[in-house]
């Protein structure tokens, strides 16, 4: 008998940033972070990661979507249709760090939108800011055609994030997904031309 596809994956990859102007700085750390099925039956999770209780590791429906702890599936597919990307009626998946011993930061978690037949239409960008305010970036083609490897995406930028650079200019989002590695990558540049390249990825396996 074939064993049913996963629903909760677990990366370990890396985080870069480079910041070129106004004051240069660069790092990069390993990380670790989850990807959950948010359509349908909930991913069945190990002993020692849990879902809306404490935990070693822990996942809670409430750091996300409408924030209140409601299903999050209904909220992602009400925004979609909301924004004509009704097509996304496939696989949804939320990539994001999770709690661990009750404590999270996610600089930006990202909703995978896919339709029926596996192709990726539109990706949620929800950023968090250190002063515990969020914004949603929603990202597809004009067209709503299928978000192919390389491809880059585009949003002006309109939340508060980092003290070196102000509310103005535009991101550029590239998603590379083959299957068992990722590899997300945000280009920021303000109006006076200063840059910052942000990226996260990682090799996938069964969270167990």
């Amino acid at each position: 008998m074939t064993a049913a596809p996963p629903r909760a994956l677990l990366y370990t990859g890396t985080v870069m940033h480079h910041r070129h102007a106004p004051a240069v700085h660069a790092f990069r750390h390993g990380v670790f972070f989850l990807r959950l099925r948010i359509d349908g039956p909930p991913p069945a999770l190990p002993a020692l990661c849990s879902r809306n209780r404490w935990n070693l590791c822990a996942f809670h429906d409430a750091d996300h979507g409408p924030r209140d702890g409601s299903p999050l599936e209904p909220w992602i597919r009400g925004l979609l249709a909301d924004h004509g990307l009704a097509c996304a009626d496939g696989a949804i998946w939320l990539q994001c760090f999770p709690r661990v011993l009750g404590y999270v930061f996610n600089p930006v978690s990202f909703w995978l939108c896919h339709d029926r037949q596996g192709a990726l239409r539109a990706v949620l960008a929800a950023v968090n800011n250190t002063f515990g305010e969020h914004h949603n970036y929603l990202l597809a083609h004009e067209d709503a055609r299928p978000i192919a490897a390389g491809d880059w995406l585009s949003a002006r930028k309109v939340f508060h994030v980092s003290p070196f650079f102000p509310v103005s200019g535009a991101y550029r989002f590239r998603f590379s997904d083959a299957g068992a590695h990722c590899s997300f990558r945000i280009d920021y540049e303000d109006a006076r031309g200063h840059r910052l390249v942000t990226s996260v990825g990682g090799s996938a396996q069964r969270l167990t």
